[in-house]
């Protein structure tokens, strides 16, 4: 290389082990303290001078700028593992730090790097172990709360937290169906920037950003007929080129009836369904269209008391039959009463220039809406990102069936079970076991100091108290004391915990393995 670019840089054997430890080191103390519902804020502040404030480790790492590359590599992992199950990326980049750290004590005293990569790959298999049988089927509605509670704690406040929690859970609950897999798209985050944020609510229906296009049609209806549908109408021009000839006034106002019939017919179609569900009653009716309503439609509409929406979100037309029931029409030359949905409230919400239809009561919601409510738009995105990562919670232990204890059991656990195991491991690799042992206490650590609390003599208690006890033992974050996480109701994804430990270790045992970092690209022969 240096041969064919004199520009490159090269950094070799333990000069590019020190360049990758450091990356991690330094990746790890800017989240260190963001770890666990004690963790500190940041507040990320844009080029035009946007503010986010967030303890979300996932919205630190999209929203920083990483020059160095390992710290850069190693923040794609922790997203990639948000991605995936929605949770954990602050633990991996404490976890992906800790063990090259301890790692690093053992290879400055000559241990080869491939065999404490080697012993990270034994003690990670004895890991998942422990994890299988801390695994603890719950899947009642008061074990997803625990599980919704623990996750969301570590995202916002305590009070917003736990109303978020109830949120969460009936949301997700709503929309499980009987050997189906979850579709989350099928829960609607809508935002209304007024009000506070104890003010979020789920709606057990749907939220749309857009109102009625007529100023005579009613604002609220009850006992509401729903019709969805897919038709244009409006009038159109075609769609190949085409031409009017005509001999006189009369031929041209003929056509021009003919072309305005084509869509007054189909509105009177919408008309008659609507006398016919209807009658003389006071049960109301509401049009919802994916495409456009032109000014002559809604006026006819409006007269009838019918409320027309027009262009729908593709995804709301899904929403709206999963919420009212019904079905969403491409053609209203067969229409049915059968094909309508029916909700019991409807009414349209003004704020400032903006307009939001609810449409509510519904009988058995199978889509639902959860109405975000902030005083202005970083704590909208804040409640929005906690709620993402709520909703995924529930998700995962719906899922997996099983949860695992929290408040650092886990890792104390692993900790315990490794020194033990140890003994069993044959050469060299034992100091890698070691050092992925070590490294695993990085989470109680972390825990402790973020409490205020000595994270040494935490550790002690802990060590001490799960000593001849079968049952796991967490930190207890209020007193600094040992506790059981069981009987507070704190529980972890399994399957967050499962990835966090296949991935920290794969990058951790890729990034001790380098020998040489090159920087030799096209552009550094530039200049």
């Amino acid at each position: 290389v240096k041969k064919l670019n004199p520009k490159a840089e090269v950094a070799r054997a333990a000069q590019a082990l020190d360049l990758n430890i450091s990356a991690a080191m330094g990746l790890q103390d800017v989240l260190r303290t963001n770890l666990g519902p004690k963790g500190t804020m940041k507040m990320l502040v844009g080029g035009s001078g946007d503010i986010k404030i967030t303890k979300d480790g996932n919205v630190l790492l999209h929203e920083m700028q990483i020059q160095h590359p390992t710290a850069s590599l190693i923040a794609r992992v922790a997203t990639a593992q948000d991605d995936i199950t929605g949770d954990g990326t602050t633990s991996n980049v404490l976890i992906i730090g800790e063990l090259l750290k301890q790692a690093k004590v053992y290879i400055s005293d000559g241990l080869h790097p491939r065999v404490a990569a080697e012993g990270f790959d034994l003690a990670k298999k004895k890991a998942l172990q422990v994890l299988d049988e801390m695994a603890t089927k719950k899947c009642s509605r008061d074990d997803l709360i625990n599980v919704a509670r623990t996750s969301l704690r570590t995202k916002v406040k305590n009070k917003v937290a736990d109303l978020l929690t109830e949120v969460v859970v009936d949301a997700v609950l709503a929309i499980k169906r009987d050997n189906e897999p979850l579709d989350l798209h099928m829960v609607e985050i809508m935002e209304m920037e007024h009000k506070t944020e104890m003010d979020t609510k789920l709606v057990k229906g749907i939220v749309m950003d857009h109102g009625a296009r007529h100023p005579d049609m009613p604002k609220k209806v009850t006992d509401a007929f729903i019709l969805t549908c897919n038709v244009s109408l409006e009038y159109e021009k075609s769609e190949v080129n085409s031409g009017f000839f005509y001999k006189s006034a009369d031929e041209r106002e003929k056509l021009v009836k003919a072309e305005r019939a084509h869509c007054d017919d189909k509105v009177e179609q919408i008309i008659e369904l609507k006398r016919a569900v209807c009658g003389n009653s006071d049960k109301g009716f509401v049009v919802v269209n994916q495409k456009g309503i032109d000014p002559n439609s809604l006026d006819a509409l409006a007269r009838e008391g019918i409320v027309a929406l027009r262009r729908a979100k593709r995804r709301n037309m899904e929403r709206i039959v999963l919420a009212c029931g019904g079905l969403a029409v491409n053609c209203l030359d067969d229409v049915k009463p059968e094909q309508l949905g029916h909700a019991g409230l409807f009414y349209e919400h003004v704020l400032g220039d903006d307009k939001y239809s609810f449409i509510e009561e519904c009988a058995t919601p199978q889509s639902v809406s959860i109405l975000i409510n902030g005083p202005n738009k970083h704590t909208l995105t804040q409640i929005k990102d906690a709620v993402r990562d709520g909703l995924r919670a529930v998700k995962n232990a719906v899922e997996d069936q099983t949860v695992v204890a929290g408040a650092g059991a886990f890792e104390i656990a692993v900790y315990q079970a490794l020194q033990e195991y140890k003994n069993e491991v044959r050469g060299k690799q034992r100091l890698g076991v070691q050092a992925f042992a070590d490294a695993m206490l990085i989470i109680p650590k972390c825990l402790a100091q973020n409490g205020g609390h000595d994270a040494q003599e935490c550790l002690v208690k802990l060590l001490q108290e799960y000593k001849g006890l079968t049952r796991p033992v967490g930190l207890d974050l209020v007193s600094g004391e040992a506790m059981f996480p069981g009987e507070a109701g704190i529980w972890d994804n399994y399957c967050v915990k499962k990835q966090l430990l296949n991935s920290c270790t794969v990058i951790s045992s890729n990034l001790l393995i380098v020998d040489e970092v090159m920087r030799a690209g096209m552009s550094s022969l530039k200049g």
